[in-house]
């Protein structure tokens, strides 16, 4: 009980640690060959607003807005996570076909050697990978399917971290 008590108190830094955890999971991804959609993208920047969101509450700890700044930033927080439970599941929701994706979401497949010269040649952009092929799955989760339950787990965690009673000092 005592840990779950410190993680809510301290919900900025367990923010800005998850979100970069999820930020280097996608780079490892990357890194491993699964190129990032229009969509995947979208939902990386969540997490990077989520950073900074919390860097800030973090900060203003260190000055004379550190009682309400933890509880501000939950709150905010919440919203963010919340967008970025709309994102993945839209995401996912296009992967299982049901609704199309955007249109910056199409593709032909892989960009070619062709397409990558042109890019070099002054094109003004190669196609991405398509938002609505799933390149990996587990345990019948996409990328996407998976970045919406954790996603909504945080807005549950924030929400309860901005609803938290201080304990009297």
């Amino acid at each position: 009980m005592a840990l779950l008590d410190l993680m809510f108190k301290r919900w900025p830094f367990v923010a800005l640690f998850v979100s970069a955890d999820m930020l280097a999971a996608a780079h490892a991804f990357e890194a491993f060959g699964f190129a990032p959609c229009h969509l995947c993208l979208k939902e990386r920047e969540v997490y990077w607003i989520a950073i900074g969101i919390s860097a800030v509450a973090i900060a203003a700890e260190l000055t004379r807005f550190r009682a309400p700044a933890p509880r501000i930033a939950s709150l905010v927080l919440a919203c963010i996570f919340a967008y970025g439970t709309y994102l993945a599941a839209f995401h996912a929701g296009a992967e299982w076909k049901w609704w199309p994706a955007p249109a910056t979401c199409s593709s032909t497949g892989p960009a070619t050697i062709d397409q990558m010269k042109a890019l070099l040649a002054g094109a003004k952009t190669v196609q991405g990978p398509a938002c609505d092929q799933a390149p990996w799955v587990f345990l019948g989760l996409s990328m996407a399917g998976w970045n919406c339950l954790i996603s909504a787990g945080l807005v549950g965690l924030s929400l309860t971290a901005a609803a938290r009673k201080e304990p009297a000092r």
